[in-house]
Formats: C-alpha cells, structure tokens, sequence
C-alpha cells in the first residue's frame, strides 16, 4: 500500500531514525533535569529555613508548587504538543526550566523561589510529555518497549539520585546551586534538541479546546492540593475538603464537555476502551505502590532505623539501580514477545507486591531483609512500569501522541499522591491504635516520643510506629497485587475481544471513537 499524506491519525515519519538513539539519551537527559527537582529539594529543607527565613508554610509551598502547577497542565501540554509540534514544545520546555532554574538560583525571598518553581513545573510539565511523545515517534513497534523502558527508568533513577545529589551539593555549596546545576543541562540539551530531534505533529485542524484546558487544570490542581495537604492538616479538614470538591467538580466537568464538542483534548471514548482501562488501572497501582512504598520507606529508615537523610537515601539506591540495570539490558522489551503484555503486568506487579511484602516483614529491625526486597521491587518495577507505559500509548492514536504521554504522567502524579495518602492514613492509624496510653493524642512519632519518660516507654512508641509502617506496606502490597491481576484480566479480554471481532480493539483501537489506536504502522521512508 502506498503511503499517505499524514492525516490527524498519522505521525510524520521521522527525519533521523539513524540516530534514534542518540535523540532517546537526549530525551533523557531532559527527562531526569524533570525529575530530579522532584526529589532533589527535600535534603535543602533546614537550609532554606534558615537562609530564607522561609516558614513551614513557605517550604511546604517551595516544595508542592511545582508537582501542584506540573500535574495541572500535563494534558495541556501533551494537547499543544500534538497541535502546534513536539520538538517545538521540548525546546519551549527545556527553555522555561532553564530561565526558571536561574530564577530560583537567585531568589532572595521565599515568595520569589515558590515563584520560580511554578514556573519550573510548566517547563517540566512540557518536558514530561514531549520526551515520552518523541519517544514514540522515532521507535517502531519492535524497538519501541525497550526505548520506554529506559526512558522509565530515568524517572526511577530520580529517588535515588535525587537526595545525593542535593546532599552532595548542600555539604560543598549553597541551596541555590540545586537550581544553578540544571543550566549547563538544559543547554546541553537544547542544542541537541536543535541537531537532532525531528518535528511532528497532528494535521487535524482542530480548533483549541480552551475550556476543557481550564477544566482539566482545575480539577487536576484540585485534587492534587487535596492529597498533598491530607497529611498535614488532616483528611478532614476545610482546606482538604474544599480542594477535593473543587477538583472532583471540575473534573466531573471536564469529562462531561469534552463528550459533547467535536475535537476534544481528550477522547473519553477511550475509556470505553479494555485495554485502555487496563492499562490505565495498572498504571495508577504501580505509581500507588512506587509513591506509597517510597513514602513509607524514607520514614522507615531515618525514624525506625535511625539512618541521617543522606545515609537514608543510599540505602535505597538498590531499587533505581535494579530497575536502571535491567530497563536498560532490555529484558523486559525482549521477555514481552514471549509472555505478552498481561503476563508482564501480572509478573511485574506480583514482584513489586512481593518486594513490599517482604520488606514489612523482613526489614522491620535491620536493613539485610529490606534490601533483599528492594531488589525485589526494582525488578517488578523495571518489569511493570515500562509495560503499562507502552499499553497507555499504544492504546491512543499516534497524532494524539503527545495526549497519552500527558495521560500517562497525570496517572503516574495521581497514583503516587494517591499512594502516599492511602498508606500514609494507614500508618497513622495503625499507629494511634498501638501508641502507648502516655503518648496517647500524638499525631507523629516526633510528637508521641516527646511525651515519654521513660526508655521503655519510648521503646514501646518505636514499636508502635514500626508496626504501623509494617502494616501500611502490607496494604500497599495486597492493593498492588490485586490491581496488577484486574489489569491483566482487562488487558487478556481487549486482547481476545480483538482478536475474535477483527474489532477496534484488535489494533487497540477506541471504540466509538472512530480511528485505529494501536501502534502505528511503519512509517514510510524519509525522503
């Protein structure tokens, strides 16, 4: 068949898949930049306080501004990179982090740097979609799973990496240069950017769905702020409340007009999809078992094990690095072919629920038994989240490319936010229910050791708080284990549904939507 002209359904073929490769570390390169400013943070928090004289409330608001603004507009910048061209957006997105990271580097006043990482998270909202959009463009099925499986482990490399570098840098230089040290790699990779990536975008024509842009940030925002400040100020109280109604509102807003206009920023046609749902409830189990474990794990080693942040954030390397090792190798990309895409999810999210597991009742006094299930959750995440990435976008059509990336990044913010404030009211429950009836009230282990006397009352709050962290890990490990089974169930039926009917779903493809959604074609040669 000859080829076409690229219609809203058809990605231009790439200008340099010869260096395919080369653009995927580029991407990368970006990627972690993104990542990083996630976690990297943290470890400055005594020093912003002091050299700021930044309050709980500015730190909280230094550290939430930029996942609350990057969560906000992932479909938004997925939308305009489909629209207006992904290169053209990676390079507005690698220029905003820059001029916003040196923003930050020179704030004089905690309003000033809360500031400067809002607008670092629009960069990275940018960046989060376009690199995984990219990716999908310059990779042909065969290649593509284990191009997405060491794009994935970029964000992985992030929980280590992140409080090392940060520590490393606050024991030579000042907090500013967490931000000063983005600058020579953003224009590194702009220039990259510039030689290498080629352009693509949709050619639908579609007017721009501003409404359903500021519905989709309302509730996103919403519902975010809601589960960031849940365990702070409480699950009950005004602030959550609020921000949860208004999220839910505005989310229930948004799905209800983007069904009724012709050219939606998201199709939600999709959702009647198998094995779209599929891969979308596997991929929030997975970020819920990654955000949660990696909530409870730091508390574990600095409050029950006694390790400083620094020595914390080592201990846990094991875990990026199992899934750096094998994304990298490529065994999941080449295990896929064999076991397919159900097997994977089942596999990966089984080992993941194991590695919990076997940490709640292994590692509970000494770190031999929890680094036994690092390991062990490195792999099923190395296995699982690449696998349910690639079923996210491989279920919408390639033009609305940049779309699924935003899906895939909005399920990855909500699965780990989720994650932390499920396991984190499990915890402080478990904990209020064991706490000795001298610390009885206290709402954290800081507060309830406070309230002793004696050294075997504080043994007695120690336990208390082990046992909770015990408790939520092996919640988080049943959540995950049952949800990587119904995601499968969901995929295994899409994939027979399929194959039987010849139907949408045989190219997993929306029903009702009107267009073939599975990976595309080979594209026709560049001329």
């Amino acid at each position: 068949m000859s080829a076409v002209a690229p219609d809203a359904t058809t990605l231009q073929p790439p200008g340099r898949p010869a260096t395919r490769w080369l653009i995927l570390a580029v991407i990368c390169l970006a990627q972690l930049t993104v990542v990083l400013d996630n976690t990297v943070l943290n470890v400055a928090v005594p020093s912003l306080t002091e050299e700021l004289g930044a309050t709980t409330a500015d730190v909280q608001w230094m550290l939430n501004a930029y996942s609350l603004v990057q969560s906000g507009l992932l479909l938004i910048a997925g939308n305009s990179a489909d629209r207006y061209g992904r290169k053209k957006m990676l390079v507005a997105g690698l220029a905003l982090f820059g001029l916003a990271s040196l923003g930050a580097t020179l704030a004089q006043s905690p309003g000033q740097l809360i500031g400067a990482r809002a607008v670092m998270g629009i960069g990275g909202a940018l960046l989060v979609t376009t690199t995984l959009a990219v990716t999908m463009q310059i990779f042909d099925d065969a290649e593509r799973p284990k191009a997405i499986g060491i794009w994935s482990s970029v964000n992985s490399l992030s929980f280590a990496a992140g409080p090392l570098i940060g520590g490393t840098l606050l024991d030579h230089f000042w907090w500013g240069s967490l931000f000063l040290v983005n600058l020579p790699v953003v224009g590194i990779a702009l220039v990259a950017v510039f030689a290498l990536v080629p352009e693509s975008k949709s050619h639908g024509g579609e007017r721009p769905d501003v409404l359903g842009a500021l519905l989709s940030m309302v509730g996103m925002v919403g519902v975010v702020f809601a589960i960031i400040s849940g365990p702070v100020t409480g699950w009950t109280s005004g602030r959550v409340l609020v921000s949860a109604a208004v999220g839910i509102a505005g989310l229930a807003l948004f799905a209800f007009w983007e069904l009724r206009i012709p050219h939606p920023m998201l199709d939600m046609h999709f959702f009647r999809n198998r094995r779209f749902i599929g891969a979308v409830s596997g991929g929030i189990l997975v970020a819920f078992g990654m955000g949660g474990s990696i909530f409870l794990l730091t508390q574990h080693l600095q409050l029950v094990l006694g390790y400083g942040p620094l020595d914390a954030g080592l201990r846990m390397a094991p875990l990026a690095l199992t899934v750096v090792l094998i994304n990298f190798t490529g065994l999941g990309a080449r295990l896929t072919p064999r076991i397919g895409t159900p097997g994977m999810i089942v596999s990966g999210m089984t080992l993941l629920s194991a590695g919990l597991a076997a940490i709640s009742l292994l590692g509970g006094h000494s770190y031999g038994g929890m680094l036994l299930g690092l390991v062990v959750m490195g792999i099923g995440v190395a296995i699982a989240m690449p696998t349910m990435a690639n079923a996210v976008m491989s279920a919408i059509p390639p033009a609305k490319a940049g779309v699924g990336a935003g899906v895939n990044g909005t399920l990855m913010e909500f699965g780990q936010g989720l994650g932390v404030a499920v396991l984190g009211a499990v915890l402080n429950s478990r904990f209020a229910a064991l706490i000795p009836l001298v610390a009885a009230g206290a709402g954290s282990l800081p507060a309830a050791l406070a309230r002793t006397h004696t050294a075997q009352e504080r043994t007695a709050v120690h336990d208390a708080f082990a046992s909770g962290i015990g408790t939520s890990q092996l919640v988080g490990a049943a959540a995950v284990f049952l949800g990587g089974m119904l995601a499968a169930v969901l995929l295994r039926r899409a994939e027979r549904a399929g194959s039987g009917a010849g139907g949408p779903e045989a190219q997993g493809g929306a029903e009702g939507a009107g267009q073939g959604a599975g990976p595309s074609p080979a594209p026709a040669p560049a001329e």
